[in-house]
């Protein structure tokens, strides 16, 4: 039987809605957070046996969700969207929410994984290859001592049939986690943790992308003073130009264009949260 969690005196209580304010970005609902309140909205989340999950987002993945009208109500249904570029932390400062700030994906997972020490939280990891994870748990017990890591799983990179799908919710049940880590990648990610959502008796999903890659120690991060400048695209763009080029080639003109259109207001973007007809499962067999 699990234990229950202990209160975090220091938690934040949950506002009105049970989220913080936020602006439209070009359409998706940006959070007005910075790591410490995301991570205590987190925390708080679990507490309170919520069933939620938050997307980390940069501007490649605003863009992205332009032309994926699935993609952005996915986006638009989470718990949280942190910032996790500078330009949408840029975004919201100009919007009045000057307390903002990046929420890095891996450095969330690293604050709501300590934040969670004391309260007992336990944390499944999904995603990523199986030498990556296995890595990444080792790493995670050494970091951490008293972590409690309910189980992990790294899936085949394609798309899963729904009999495999419904195999992978009953294992993650069956663990009884409290946090699922999801470490597929975007748009991947946030299209698994929308579909599956309902499925799941944890209580948070949270995509963190490549943190698991980063914190396994298969990719280097770039360097902290580039990250807060802004030009954190540009490193890595640098380290897999072959792979990035065409991908910042159009996001850095396009976010920008496009955000200085809805700023001007010659542009209007609308929040979306309903699903197309088309459902998640049937894109994917698309892909």
């Amino acid at each position: 039987m699990r234990k229950p969690l202990a209160v975090d005196d220091q938690a934040d209580a949950p506002s009105g809605t049970g989220s913080p304010e936020w602006i439209n970005l070009l359409g998706v609902r940006v959070s007005a957070v910075n790591l410490e309140s995301a991570t205590r909205r987190i925390v708080e989340a679990v507490r309170t046996r919520r069933k939620e999950y938050v997307c980390v987002r940069d501007a490649h993945g605003v863009i992205r969700c332009q032309k994926d009208a699935e993609l952005r109500a996915a986006h638009n249904r989470a718990f949280l969207v942190t910032p996790d570029g500078m330009s949408l932390v840029w975004a919201l400062k100009r919007a009045g929410h000057a307390g903002s700030g990046r929420v890095y994906g891996p450095d969330l997972m690293l604050a709501v994984i300590e934040a969670g020490l004391s309260a007992g939280i336990r944390h499944y990891l999904y995603g990523t290859t199986p030498e990556a994870i296995e890595r990444l748990q080792a790493r995670l017990l050494a970091k951490f001592p008293g972590i409690e890591i309910a189980g992990f799983h790294a899936p085949p990179f394609r798309a899963l049939a729904a009999w495999e799908e419904a195999e992978i919710a009953e294992g993650i049940n069956r663990s009884t986690p409290d946090i699922v880590w999801v470490g597929l990648g975007s748009p991947r990610q946030e299209l698994w943790m929308a579909r599956m959502r309902a499925r799941l008796d944890a209580s948070v999903l949270i995509g963190v992308g490549a943190a698991f890659d980063f914190h396994a120690g298969l990719k280097r991060q770039a360097p902290r003073i580039v990250q807060r400048s802004g030009f954190e695209w540009a490193f890595r763009l640098a380290s897999e130009p072959r792979r990035l080029w065409r991908r910042y080639a159009v996001v850095v003109p396009g976010f920008l264009a496009l955000t200085l259109l809805q700023r001007l207001g010659l542009r209007r973007f609308s929040i979306e949260q309903a699903m197309p007809a088309k459902t998640a499962a049937a894109r994917a067999m698309d892909r």
